[in-house]
């Protein structure tokens, strides 16, 4: 068995699978909702009997190493990668399969290499003498430096591109798509530098880019600069520190969202370490799906200055969409996380332990916006708040805080209705809506091809309804569709085998016969009780298919029969005419 077998036998696919989804049991399969496109019924199965899944709405599937590729937008070496880590598998990599890794691949080893880099110069050159100092003098100890692999970039202009070029024999060019250096004419820069460099490493453990943050506060220039949008940042898609605090969210059941990589690191320090900070102001669609892996509760940590609060406003709808539950860490004095923590450590676990809803905590907040004794307040108020209201998906909740905000602005609950009614309206036209992509619908004869094939593949004795499936549709169908090549492949099995064998059959398949077998594997059934019910249905089906395929052909000879008879081409009308009654005759005897 090669080594990716080997993996894929070893991860057990309903599993790993409702990591990413709710499963449910569906008969000898599971069932979830598509997270590859928009459904209100779940469409997608997963087969525990074959370690595969496909979707039914949108006719993606596949195994595990699909999946993940799909999921997560990443290319088969890494999904390999990924998995072999999860089973356990220490890869073997022969110099042929390292010469055709990614492109993805080669940017994800250049920054683990310029990790390595400024780590080095961080903690052991004396070019990061002072760097260190100011790491020690922020409280951090040695062992937190290395957890994170902190480092620091030599302010010259191409200490980094010299290392990487002239002894890990990178080019130019791998150094720009990774956005390492940029290019100022024929010269190439280091793009960080006498900088405090954080790297940002994926829930995966790959270096996909860095953060560095200037020491001296009188140099005019950011604070902080980002590696750039390459092929393997996006800036929207992580979180700072989820590498290495995820375990602990998992088991916390519970992630803590901060705004930056201090807060995170003095927190995971002092013992708090279900922590990660966001790199942007709010959480985008991809951020909330990452987390909802992990954890079923969001606790915001954020300033408490403007910024911050709108940046919790902006990620509720998705947080709600994802259905996780929303919470606010209040820290003493409204300082941020990092300088809370160090002026007082005790009160900032005790503010993490008395954590609030988020709702009760902006419809505070809303209350501060407005003298509510003045017509103008009550209106501030209210436009502060019913924008939070308008973002909750639930009934029960929506009207709770409705009527909580009636009453503090001694307001009538139908004017508050009324009101909310008029902005989201407001809000919907200014909304253009994007059509979802098309889905190619089946036409009857292939969903009934699909249905019969399933029929067969999960009857108990497949081979008991050959004979009669071939019977009804040998004379009219050519063998070209993929389950009529399926059946044939399993005549000939049964010409060797008694007993089948799904396993065993699927290795005799080719290649481009797999993905229909499995889909077969995973069709929703009805309820067929009997095996002579079961027979029955069967035999519908095929009757179906080959009155349908028998119109269609009545139809191109009429055409054809139509055409020749206009040419007065004899011969052509004889044959066709013969054929035609043929068909008739074959469609006649079908319904009898």
């Amino acid at each position: 068995m090669d080594q990716v077998a080997q993996i894929r036998e070893k991860i057990d696919i309903v599993s790993f699978l409702a990591e990413y989804m709710t499963v449910s049991k569906a008969g000898r399969n599971f069932r979830a909702l598509c997270p590859f496109h928009n459904e209100k019924s779940p469409s997608f199965m997963i087969s525990p009997e074959r370690q595969v899944w496909h979707c039914f709405g949108c006719g993606k599937g596949g195994d595990i190493y699909t999946f993940l590729m799909d999921y997560e937008h990443i290319e088969f070496p890494e999904a390999l990668r990924v998995l072999a880590k999860r089973a356990g598998v220490e890869l073997i990599e022969s110099k042929a399969q390292a010469g055709m890794s990614s492109k993805k691949e080669r940017l994800y080893s250049l920054n683990a290499l310029a990790a390595e880099y400024y780590h080095y110069i961080l903690t052991k050159h004396k070019v990061g003498g002072k760097a260190r100092e100011y790491l020690l003098e922020r409280g951090l100890s040695e062992k937190i430096i290395n957890t994170f692999q902190l480092g620091f970039a030599p302010n010259t202009k191409t200490s980094l591109t010299t290392y990487l070029i002239r002894k890990k024999k990178y080019t130019i060019e791998d150094l720009a798509e990774a956005g390492l250096i940029f290019q100022r004419g024929r010269d190439a820069i280091d793009f960080f530098r006498g900088r405090l460099m954080f790297p940002l490493v994926d829930h995966r453990d790959n270096v996909v880019g860095f953060s560095g943050r200037v020491l001296d506060k009188d140099v005019k220039t950011s604070k902080y600069i980002n590696t750039r949008e390459t092929l393997i940042y996006h800036k929207g898609e992580g979180f700072y520190g989820l590498n290495i605090t995820k375990d602990a969210i998992r088991k916390a059941g519970q992630a803590i969202l901060m705004e930056g990589e201090f807060d995170v690191i003095s927190s995971f320090q002092e013992g708090v370490s279900n922590v990660i900070a966001v790199k942007g102001t709010a959480l985008t669609p991809e951020q909330v799906n990452l987390i909802g892996r992990y954890a079923q509760k969001i606790s915001f940590c954020f300033d408490g200055d403007k910024a911050g609060q709108d940046a919790i406003k902006r990620s509720l709808p998705l947080v709600e969409k994802k259905n996780l539950k929303a919470t606010i860490i209040l820290l003493p004095n409204g300082k941020d996380p990092d300088d809370a923590i160090k002026q007082n450590p005790t009160g900032y676990k005790l503010a993490v332990k008395k954590d609030i809803g988020v709702y009760d905590y902006l419809f505070d907040q809303a209350l501060l916006s407005g003298d509510i004794a003045s017509a103008e307040g009550k209106k501030a108020v209210a436009d502060a708040f019913l924008p939070v209201i308008a973002s909750m998906t639930n009934e029960i909740i929506k009207e709770h805080y409705l009527r909580k905000l009636s009453l503090s602005l001694e307001t009538t609950y139908e004017s508050i209705s009324k009101e909310l009614e008029r902005q989201q309206k407001a809000v919907l036209k200014e909304k253009v809506p994007t059509p979802p992509p098309p889905i190619r619908k089946q036409s009857r004869e292939e969903m009934l091809e699909d249905y019969l094939i399933s029929l067969i593949m999960q009857f108990q004795a497949p081979n008991a309804a050959l004979e009669k499936i071939f019977s009804i549709l040998s004379p009219t169908n050519e063998s070209e569709k993929a389950y009529q090549k399926i059946l044939i492949h399993m005549v000939e099995y049964f010409k060797k085998h008694e007993a089948f064998d799904q396993k065993l059959f699927s290795g005799s398949l080719p290649p481009e016969l797999v993905f229909s077998y499995n889909k077969s594997l995973l069709f929703p059934l009805p309820p067929l009780l009997t095996s002579e019910a079961y027979l029955r249905e069967i035999e519908k089906v095929a009757r179906q298919i080959r009155e349908l395929y028998l119109r269609e052909r009545l139809k191109i000879v009429g055409a054809d029969l139509a055409k020749k008879e206009k040419e007065e081409d004899n011969e052509a009308v004889e044959a066709l005419t013969k054929e035609y009654g043929l068909l008739m005759g074959l469609l006649k005897k079908g319904n009898q």
